[in-house]
C-alpha cells in the first residue's frame, strides 16, 4: 500500500508525475469551501495523511496539522518556512524540510534585475518603445546603477550571492545580520546605520518574529530621498505601510519588490507609481530552479518514508 500525502500547492508537471506515481495524493476542499465541508473531509481522510507538500508562501496552519494525527513530515517546496509554527511542529513530532541552495542564484539574479529596472527605468523605457512614443519624444533620464554604496540586510546564501554579483558593479558593499561574517565587506550591527550608508538596500534576510517589519520608517528615512530598496526576501520584513508612504512622499527614490505583506494582494497605491518595479514573487521562478526544488522536495519525502536522515531538514 502506498503512503498517503496531502498536497497544498501546485508543483511542476514532472514533479507531480512522480508524486502521483509514488504516493496516494489527496487534496482538501479549497479554503473558500464551507467549514463543514472541510471538517467532513478531514474526518474522512485526515488519519490517512503521513506527509504534507506545501509551498513556502503557504506553509501549514497548526490547526490543520493537529487534525492529521499520523502526520510525520511537512515537505516545503521552497526555501522559506516562516508560515509554519516550528515549535508547534516539534510538539507534534512532525519534521519539516525545505529546498535551500537550489534557488540562490535565481533569487540573487532577480535582485539585481529589480535594481536595474528601478534605477534605469526599464519598464517605462520599454513602454516608450511599445506605445510608439520614441519617434516624437525621449524618455525621462534614469540613474546610474554602478559605482554606488550597496547594503545587504542578511548575509546568508542569497545575501552573499547578491554581493558576488554586485562586485562587478564597482562601488562598496556592506551588510548587517546577527553576526559578522568572514568577508572583506563592511559590517554594520545596526540596520539604520547600514541604511544611512547605502544608496541601494537589498533585503535578503529570512522572515521570522525577530525580523518582522525591521525595515521601518526610521530605516527608510535613513536610506533617504536618493535611496532605493530592493526586497526579494519576504514582505513581512518591511513595514509596507511605511514603505508606501515613503515612496508616495518621495522620501526614498524607488523600490524593487518581488514580495509583499499580503500576497497576492498588492497595495493599490503602489500600482500607479513610476518609481517602483513590481514582480509577483518570482525569485525562484525559472524552469531549472523549480525542477531542482521539486527534486529536492521529493528526496526529502523519500528519505522520510525510508527512515533515513532528511537531506535538508529544518526540524
Amino acid at each position: 500500500m502506498t503512503e498517503t500525502l496531502l498536497q497544498l500547492c501546485p508543483v511542476l508537471p514532472a514533479t507531480q508525475t512522480v508524486l502521483d506515481r509514488t504516493y496516494t495524493v489527496l487534496r482538501m476542499p479549497s479554503r473558500d469551501a464551507p467549514e463543514a465541508e472541510r471538517n467532513a473531509w478531514l474526518d474522512a481522510h485526515g488519519a490517512k495523511v503521513r506527509a504534507v507538500v506545501t509551498g513556502g508562501h503557504l506553509g501549514i496552519e497548526t490547526a490543520l496539522a493537529e487534525r492529521l494525527p499520523n502526520l510525520g513530515i511537512v515537505a516545503v517546496n521552497g526555501v522559506g518556512y516562516d508560515r509554519i509554527d516550528i515549535e508547534a511542529m516539534r510538539r507534534l513530532d512532525v519534521r519539516v524540510s525545505n529546498t535551500p541552495d537550489v534557488l540562490t542564484d535565481d533569487v540573487a539574479d532577480l535582485a539585481i534585475a529589480l535594481m536595474l529596472n528601478v534605477m534605469r527605468r526599464l519598464p517605462a523605457a520599454e513602454a516608450h518603445v511599445r506605445d510608439g512614443s520614441w519617434p516624437t519624444a525621449q524618455p525621462a533620464l534614469a540613474r546610474r546603477a554602478s559605482g554606488l554604496r550597496y547594503g545587504i540586510v542578511g548575509f546568508g546564501r542569497i545575501g552573499q550571492a547578491i554581493a558576488a554579483r554586485l562586485a562587478g558593479f564597482g562601488g562598496s558593499i556592506a551588510y548587517t545580520g546577527p553576526r559578522r561574517k568572514q568577508t572583506g565587506h563592511t559590517y554594520h550591527d545596526d540596520l539604520r546605520a547600514l541604511a544611512a550608508a547605502s544608496d541601494v538596500l537589498f533585503v535578503a534576510t529570512a522572515a521570522s518574529a525577530a525580523t518582522a517589519r525591521i525595515v521601518d520608517r526610521a530605516v527608510l528615512d535613513a536610506l533617504g530621498p536618493q535611496g532605493v530598496l530592493v526586497n526579494i526576501a519576504r514582505g513581512s520584513i518591511v513595514d509596507e505601510t511605511a514603505l508606501v508612504e515613503a515612496l508616495v512622499e518621495r522620501r526614498i527614490w524607488g523600490a524593487g519588490l518581488d514580495v509583499f505583506e499580503n500576497e497576492p494582494h498588492v497595495p493599490p497605491a503602489l500600482l500607479g507609481l513610476e518609481n517602483v518595479s513590481l514582480a509577483p514573487h518570482v525569485g525562484s521562478a525559472t524552469g531549472e530552479t523549480r525542477q531542482a526544488m521539486g527534486a529536492l522536495m521529493l528526496d526529502n519525502l523519500a528519505a522520510f518514508f525510508d527512515g533515513r536522515k532528511l537531506p535538508t531538514q529544518v526540524v
